[in-house]
């Protein structure tokens, strides 16, 4: 690849007036894309996936977290022959997280495809189910570089009629001592095939691999512009995903909070979610692309004026909120790219305020974490998950604040009458029947947030175990 060569262009603007309709990309994978609350390709994804298209080799340059999984998963579930069972397409990642987070995606983006086969296969993972998954045959491999050069030596995995190979991460990769088994799989692939890689930097091996592999590419170069405010406090929460719902409902009871938007990927779980915080007692409502224009404003209006405590949204039905009171941001899911990551918690710490920023991480996410902190440099500071005792502390707290702010009612005196006369005609301690009363408003308070009327006041429980 000669500098005479190599057509290079800058990603820096592209897609702000592209949509992925406007890209050939399949039907199919354009109803998934849907699903899961992309609208616009970003900067990457729209200068990238044209010449992917059009089946030219390209090499992309763009930090982690920009959308470059999209950017070629995309042109190659588009272009598979779905009825062929035969390995078509090798995308190399660095880790086993990562080539996790790849094959995930594309079954995300395959969702409308149930012929299409993706299998993972990395080391630490038994030899049994990456040779099953094979033997049904597979048309997309994510690998690591040192399985998938295992199974090549035990003949289990047939390259011979691979079409589409991505090197994703390929600095990484060749950081990580690689280089030798990428050029030993490069070499065993057929010479008819296209390639993509994705770098964040460019050095010296890179474009040297670039030149010896790759047949005129295309270089696409995306410029972080990414930046967040600096009176938004960035915190993240590291939790698996089976626990996330209960941690979500303890840093609910514990953190004092005005008005939250907890960002889901999908239209569905914002749905799923904002009801079962409904059944924790919490104001909470959906807001998604498939909402009428009518009810949108009503929910956040609802938000505004205080009679809405939490929006449950995806990035697409956000965009353009802007609601002053707003303290809190919390993304339930982790964002795939940067770019959305620092248009969410630009929802909070508006009009001068301060904002609280919140990340559940799972164990097999770290590395997007790390990209966020890299993109924005910024540390994001880990916090614990609050314990019973936390929550139960609070919850005596704001019932201790409720009390003290009733004792000022100017209707005290009517009410306890009623109270002193039902204690002397039932016989019931006074503190007894306090302790009813608490219990009648929490379950009013409760009935109320599952008709997504007005806001609770009443502690709730935290679901804690």
């Amino acid at each position: 690849m000669s500098e005479s060569e190599n057509s290079s262009s800058s990603a820096s603007t592209a897609g702000e007036s592209t949509a992925f309709g406007d890209l050939g990309i399949d039907s199919r994978v354009l109803k998934a894309l849907d699903d899961v609350g992309y609208e616009t390709p970003s900067p990457i994804q729209a200068a990238t996936i044209p010449p992917l298209m059009d089946g030219r080799d390209v090499v992309g340059l763009a930090q982690t977290g920009t959308g470059k999984t999209a950017a070629f998963a995309l042109p190659v579930l588009t272009r598979l022959d779905t009825s062929a069972r035969k390995p078509q397409a090798l995308v190399l990642a660095p880790t086993r997280e990562l080539a996790l987070q790849v094959a995930e995606a594309f079954g995300s983006y395959s969702t409308y495809m149930p012929e299409v086969k993706v299998l993972p296969i990395y080391g630490g993972q038994s030899y049994g189910i990456q040779l099953s998954g094979l033997r049904r045959g597979a048309q997309v491999i994510v690998g690591t570089p040192g399985r998938v050069i295992d199974h090549l030596d035990k003949g289990t995995l047939d390259l011979s009629q691979l079409e589409f190979l991505v090197l994703d991460e390929a600095d990484e990769m060749l950081t990580m001592g690689f280089a030798e088994d990428v050029e030993r799989i490069l070499a065993d692939t057929p010479d008819e095939k296209q390639v993509a890689l994705f770098s964040a930097t460019m050095p010296a091996a890179i474009g040297r691999l670039a030149r010896k592999y790759l047949n005129n590419p295309q270089e696409v170069t995306v410029k972080n512009k990414t930046a967040t405010a600096q009176n938004i406090t960035q915190k993240y929460l590291q939790v698996s995903h089976q626990r996330k719902l209960d941690a979500l409902t303890r840093v609910l009871e514990v953190e004092q909070f005005d008005g939250m938007i907890i960002f889901v990927r999908t239209k569905s779980a914002t749905e799923e979610l904002a009801e079962k915080l409904r059944a924790r007692g919490l104001s909470a409502m959906a807001i998604n692309g498939d909402m009428v224009q009518a009810q949108r404003e009503r929910t956040i209006n609802q938000l505004k004026d205080g009679s809405l405590d939490i929006l449950v949204a995806t990035d697409v039905a956000a965009r353009g909120l802007d609601v002053d009171r707003i303290s809190h941001v919390v993304n339930y899911d982790i964002p795939h790219d940067v770019e959305s990551y620092v248009h969410r918690i630009g929802r909070t710490g508006r009009a001068g305020r301060s904002g609280t920023a919140l990340l559940f991480v799972s164990p097999r996410e770290r590395h997007l974490l790390r990209s966020i902190e890299r993109h924005t440099r910024q540390d994001l500071e880990e916090i614990d998950l609050p314990s019973v005792d936390d929550v139960n502390a609070q919850r005596v707290a704001k019932f201790a604040d409720s009390i003290t702010s009733n004792l000022g009612s100017d209707n005290l005196d009517l009410f306890r009458g009623l109270v002193e006369n039902y204690a002397r005609e039932n016989d019931v301690a006074m503190a007894d029947i306090a302790a009813a009363l608490a219990l009648e408003t929490r379950d009013r308070a409760r009935s109320r947030a599952m008709r997504s009327t007005p806001r609770h006041s009443v502690p709730t429980s935290a679901e804690a175990s």
